[in-house]
């Protein structure tokens, strides 16, 4: 594990090459949902707190990427539709997910594209659902979509910004501390969600 992790570390390095490798994890993440986007988005974030990445930059192509990757979704699903659901979400689990994602967009409006952005595997059947059901793009998709992108980045870039200055000089120590804060934040909203639906 700490062997990926310094993988990882060394592949985003402040070279020219780190952005568009970010752009490109955090969009593809929001399509196929095995990319590490967040984790990614943490060690850019641990990188620009040791001064080898522009911070602004980090926020601004995790956000961008995500958003572009929630989009290639909803596209997906509005124009290619059945097939792609079959193909990509044909397993049990899957189907599970894309059920709970038409229920939520039904019965609580578009606010559930924020809150989706943040659950693993829930952005894509949310936004794939979205494109599916024909939800409006320009209105109650695309505005929704943007925000949850800006925050998402935030959050996880931030997160990485912030082990990266308590562990300037150790960042596998920085990888550990936010991971285990994201970790923990997961566990909390899925507790709270169990909660709610129960």
């Amino acid at each position: 594990m700490l062997a990926i992790l310094n993988n990882l570390i060394d592949l985003l390095t402040g070279s020219d090459w780190t952005y568009p490798i970010l752009f490109g994890i955090c969009l593809g993440d929001a399509v196929f949902p095995v990319l590490p986007s967040e984790t990614a988005a943490i060690v850019c974030g641990i990188q620009a707190a040791r001064g080898q990445l522009s911070l602004g930059w980090v926020l601004v192509l995790a956000a961008l990427g995500a958003f572009a990757g929630d989009n290639t979704s909803y596209a997906a699903g509005r124009w290619l539709g059945r097939p792609v659901q079959q193909r990509l979400f044909g397993g049990e689990k899957a189907q599970r997910r894309l059920d709970w994602a038409q229920r939520f967009l039904k019965g609580r409006g578009s606010y559930v594209l924020v809150v989706a952005r943040f659950v693993p595997g829930g952005r894509t059947a949310t936004t794939f659902t979205a494109g599916l059901v024909k939800l409006s793009w320009p209105r109650r998709f695309a505005p929704y979509i943007a925000l949850a992108a800006v925050l998402w980045a935030a959050y996880a870039v931030l997160l990485g910004y912030i082990g990266g200055r308590m562990f300037r000089n150790q960042p596998i120590y920085a990888v550990l501390l936010a991971f285990g804060i994201a970790f923990g934040l997961t566990i909390a909203f899925e507790l709270v969600r169990r909660v709610r639906t129960s």
